[in-house]
């Protein structure tokens, strides 16, 4: 098909292309659609495609004029890939579109295309590695959080405290307005689940007890509306529980699995904890790693692959609809770095042939059921149920291009 093609716009990842189609074609695929569709018709005294050629395209004028244009469209469409050799991330799509006496067309399309990466500097950076340091406390503070996950709630017949769970009935009204009927809520006194002012409230009262007051709202709390204003609550105190912990023993210690005493347990806490160090440790290497090399190799990035990230991220976190646009706009920076990220890793990975295959997702998947002590069958059945087969794969080609990068950089002990 012979076009016009004019670039109207080329900066970053987005292409804007004036396309001109002449005339002719446009008529000789308005015959070509007449042809189709007097093939297809039936009109009154005649057999199926045998009616007049003029009879059907006053009859279907509409419908061939459709299809014609829809056909050059298709075929212009074809031609500007071809000519201009671009690699789409995104479906293109035609605007202005414009449709003269003469059946000339003209149209604007709008796409993009994939980012080329030279990657001319991926050597020779420096980093710093942080110390994976675990600190005494750390182990404590972990100790604690196993402890209290196995807690206990009694109820008590007391007023409530700081660390208390309290099932309570509240109901508030804005301006005076009438009290509706209140609603049940638990609240852990303390952990922010409620104003400090309702928390006052609760925390003046016996199981069974009822209070009804104003209460202001805090100036940041995270609802800009609701800032400063002053409601009448009415809360009916109907449960208090207190936690209690398990004794820092040896008995618990045994509780919590193959441990002869409370040092063993401690001992295995610290050990976790280092090794959740290292990997924090790792991870951040290389991140400094690939900063270094974004910030050396300039390249641009498709707006639709942000916009794709951001919002699996927004699903993935449920974030409402009414916060979607804040949560993309906060987000941007962080879904452009990890779509910058993982496009170094893929072209690093073929420029290398670091690139993990299917023998090495399957020796993987060995190495895991023998972990497992399980049959590899069931576990590679298992994981490709649930869509991890592919996340193992990156997680090899990520490690190998990580190997790589760090035999020809270097990285030094904070």
């Amino acid at each position: 098909m012979e076009i016009q093609i004019t670039s109207t716009k080329s900066e970053g990842a987005e292409r804007r292309i004036q396309v001109a189609v002449p005339g002719a074609a446009v008529k000789d695929a308005r015959k070509r659609a007449a042809s189709r569709v007097a093939q297809q018709v039936r009109l009154p005294g005649f057999r199926v495609g045998k009616a007049p050629a003029a009879m059907v395209e006053k009859k279907f004028a509409d419908v061939i004029k459709q299809e014609a244009l829809e056909q050059v469209m298709r075929d212009a469409y074809q031609a500007v890939i071809e000519q201009e050799k671009l690699k789409l991330v995104t479906q293109p799509h035609a605007h202005d579109v414009k449709f003269a006496e003469d059946e000339a067309l003209s149209f604007e399309l709008h796409c993009e295309v994939q980012p080329e990466l030279a990657l001319a500097h991926v050597t020779g950076f420096q980093v710093k590695r942080p110390a994976a340091v675990v600190t005494g406390d750390q182990v404590k503070e972990q100790i604690e959080h196993l402890r209290d996950q196995r807690a206990t709630w009694t109820p008590v017949e007391d007023k409530p405290a700081e660390g208390d769970m309290v099932v309570v009935m509240l109901a508030m009204a804005e301006d005076g307005g009438a009290l509706p009927e209140g609603k049940e809520y638990r609240v852990v006194l303390g952990a922010g689940q409620a104003i400090p002012a309702i928390e006052e409230l609760l925390m003046e009262l016996t199981p069974g007890g009822t209070v009804e007051r104003p209460v202001r709202w805090p100036d940041d709390f995270p609802d800009e509306a609701q800032r400063g204003k002053t409601k009448t609550v009415r809360a009916e105190l109907k449960e208090v529980k207190r936690k209690e912990v398990p004794a820092l023993d040896d008995a618990w210690a045994r509780e919590m699995g193959d441990f002869d005493s409370l040092e063993a347990l401690t001992t295995a806490v610290r050990s976790d904890l280092e090794a959740s160090a290292v990997r924090e440790a790792d991870a951040t290497v290389r991140g400094l790693l690939l900063d270094e090399i974004i910030g050396a190799n300039p390249f641009d990035v498709p707006p639709s692959w942000v916009s794709q990230l951001v919002q699996s991220y927004a699903q993935a976190y449920g974030v409402p609809e009414a916060e979607q646009e804040r949560f993309a706009s906060e987000f941007h920076a962080t879904a452009e770095r990890q779509v910058r990220r993982d496009l170094v890793i893929e072209t690093i990975a073929e420029r290398e042939r670091l690139a993990a295959g299917e023998a090495d997702v399957d020796a993987k998947v060995q190495e895991m059921a023998e972990k497992r002590g399980a049959n590899p069958g069931q576990v590679y059945a298992q994981l490709q149920k649930a869509g991890r087969l592919r996340e193992i794969e990156r997680g090899i080609t990520e490690d190998r291009v990580f190997a790589w990068l760090l035999e020809r950089n270097t990285v030094e002990q904070a």
